[in-house]
């Protein structure tokens, strides 16, 4: 049986790929540091083949040895989060970027047949374009942005230089169960199951016209293993959908009030992905309707029960970091 090694792989997408390669017959090492990640995002498919260790990829010493006869590396390890990068750059700095050299390292080390990286459509900033093609301009707008593209560079560089076969995923909106529930990024899904169960109105940024290219996460997960099975290396692309879809038609979706906060500066009107070279080159392409997707999340709710509620005021008190550093 081929061994790989997930890291983050308690966290919700980490989650869904574990539990996807153990269905296709791989012995799985999880590596996390469960800052983020979840114990209970890996109980329902206990496994023979699934080993969990609490590693910090920071420490190189740490990691190394699990490396050893491991086919495919899945480096999804990160902290992620706008303002929190701006408050505390050293530590996104350390995970994001020292943390991905040592997995690339270990990697090199090892004779890993090929890395995964998990890169940030953030990458972009406020595109100048959509859809956004891969060879759209990189303008990371804060921390968070920049380290990810800094660990792609390096993943490249690791194969420039060693050889080391590498594949990077630039990822959406990612949705889908085990969605986190804490952050003012990217947690728009796991917010709003809290509140619906909690009776609570939906808190939506804005006036709910913007757009995002939410990309359901089992979609997601077939594209890392398909980038890993395949022969191609040294590529790097975006995983969406390319149809996005508005806030207001979530909130219609998930059926509730709603009320408005006002906008967060530096955040994009919209996403859109141009997913044409994935679709050529590996043949991957999204299964999830978007109704089907809300829906499946609907069907899975009792996830969020022991979610903690964003009041409209927990939310109010998060964003205003994003006014003190990105206005």
């Amino acid at each position: 049986m081929e061994k790989v090694i997930v890291t983050g792989g308690a966290g919700f997408i980490g989650s869904h790929l574990v539990e996807e390669l153990i269905k296709n017959n791989y012995h799985v090492i999880v590596l996390d540091n469960f800052s983020t990640g979840r114990r209970e995002n890996l109980e329902t498919f206990r496994s023979d083949n699934l080993e969990v260790f609490e590693k910090d990829i920071s420490d190189y010493d740490q990691i190394r040895p699990f490396f050893n006869d491991v086919k495919y590396v899945f480096h999804l390890a990160s902290l992620a989060d706008i303002v929190p990068s701006i408050e505390n750059p050293l530590a996104y700095h350390n995970s994001n970027v020292n943390g991905t050299v040592n997995v690339l390292e270990a990697s090199r080390l090892a004779g890993v047949k090929k890395v995964i990286y998990t890169a940030s459509s953030s990458c972009y900033g406020i595109p100048d374009k959509f859809p956004t093609s891969e060879y759209s301009d990189i303008k990371p707008e804060y921390p968070y942005a920049l380290t990810k593209n800094i660990g792609e560079q390096y993943a490249f560089h690791w194969n420039k230089v060693y050889r080391l076969p590498v594949i990077s995923l630039r990822l959406f909106n990612v949705y889908g169960p085990r969605s986190r529930t804490s952050g003012t990024y990217g947690a728009v899904f796991g917010v709003f199951l809290a509140q619906k169960l909690a009776g609570k109105k939906y808190t939506v940024v804005g006036d709910g016209t913007q757009t995002r290219d939410f990309v359901f996460v089992k979609d997601v997960v077939n594209a890392f293993i398909m980038s890993a099975q395949s022969d191609i290396i040294c590529e790097v692309f975006n995983v969406g959908t390319g149809s996005p879809q508005s806030v207001n038609r979530l909130v219609e979706l998930l059926g509730g009030e709603k009320e408005y906060i006002p906008k967060r500066p530096g955040e994009p009107d919209r996403t859109h992905a141009d997913i044409s070279k994935i679709r050529s080159m590996l043949g991957w392409s999204p299964k999830t309707a978007f109704d089907k997707g809300v829906n499946i999340m609907l069907e899975n709710i009792d996830y969020w029960k022991q979610a903690p509620v964003w009041t409209p005021e927990k939310i109010e008190k998060e964003t205003e970091g994003w006014f003190k550093y990105l206005s």
